[in-house]
């Protein structure tokens, strides 16, 4: 019997955890392109930026700029990750339709990323999703290092629950379970949904998976077995996270699309316009991306 859904959603955060770890600056006018290209694949969900300070995120300081100029696509929502209330007014200034907050499941990633125990976070992640919950905004929670941590190793499950738990207090639409390192295995993937899905439901929960040691799309099948039909990803596999060594790219969008399209599971994405647009923006990096697909491409 197949188990897998007939439709998914993928939800391209490229332009934001993509970017974020890129050494080599990229010009806001090649973003502003790059999103306006994205917006024409077929794709309905991107996560164009990051109202951080620009000091912790130098790649993303033209968050304003970008937000308020790319060409907005109907039927596509554009989302931004908001660190605290001064970041939110500069997200809800540049009138962005979701907001992304954001946190960790291990206390010492969460110092590092957010320079704040678990605890102080709570209250500061709370007033942000309130007041955008009250300018009419959907909000997303993240919660990063959900499958191990570069610091602690091992996170629990409970651990996990919890955050998520309070999160989904607060009042998110949205939950996204991220494997920051990409440490994740099926068997480990498949352990923490069963406990997740008995708390939440499966339309509320996304998954963010890393491909650092090569498990991310063996990790998404065995979520879609489980019921997901939300995934994050980025375009050609740009991305790391500053805050956690050694954690390479997000799942390539476009070696998730050919997987998901091979086995007869719908994603709106148009593979060729998806491909123009990686190669776009593997030229403005100026190096190879890692996705397998492009890769097959150059040859």
């Amino acid at each position: 019997m197949n188990k897998w859904p007939k439709q998914v959603t993928i939800k391209e955060v490229g332009p934001r955890d993509g970017l974020q770890n890129e050494k080599t600056q990229i010009a806001t006018e090649d973003k502003i392109a790059w999103i306006n290209q994205l917006s024409k694949t077929g794709l309905t969900y991107i996560e164009i930026t990051s109202f951080v300070h620009p000091k912790w995120i130098p790649q993303l300081a033209d968050a304003l700029e970008v937000a308020m100029r790319i060409e907005r696509a109907p039927g596509v929502t554009y989302a931004a990750l908001v660190p605290n209330q001064k970041g939110l007014e500069k997200a809800l200034a540049a009138e962005v339709d979701e907001v992304a907050v954001f946190m960790s499941a291990s206390e010492t990633h969460n110092r590092k990323n957010i320079n704040k125990s678990i605890e102080e976070t709570f209250p500061v992640l709370e007033e942000v999703v309130k007041t955008a919950k009250r300018a009419g905004k959907t909000v997303r929670g993240y919660v990063s290092t959900a499958f191990g941590c570069p610091y602690e190793g091992n996170v629990s499950i409970e651990q996990v629950i919890r955050v998520s738990e309070r999160l989904f207090a607060m009042g998110i639409d949205e939950l996204s379970l991220g494997d920051t390192i990409g440490v994740a295995t099926p068997k480990q993937v498949l352990e923490l949904l069963e406990a997740v899905l008995q708390r939440f439901p499966k339309e509320k929960l996304a998954m963010h998976f890393h491909d650092t040691r090569g498990t991310a799309l063996a990790n998404i099948l065995v979520s879609l077995e489980m019921g997901i039909t939300t995934f994050d990803s980025s375009l050609g596999g740009l991305g790391g996270c500053p805050y956690a060594p050694g954690a390479s790219g997000n799942v390539a969008t476009d070696d998730l699309v050919y997987m998901l399209h091979g086995m007869g599971i719908a994603t709106g994405i148009d593979v060729e316009r998806l491909t123009a647009t990686a190669l776009f923006i593997q030229d403005k990096i100026g190096r190879p991306l890692s996705s397998r697909y492009l890769q097959t491409i150059a040859r």
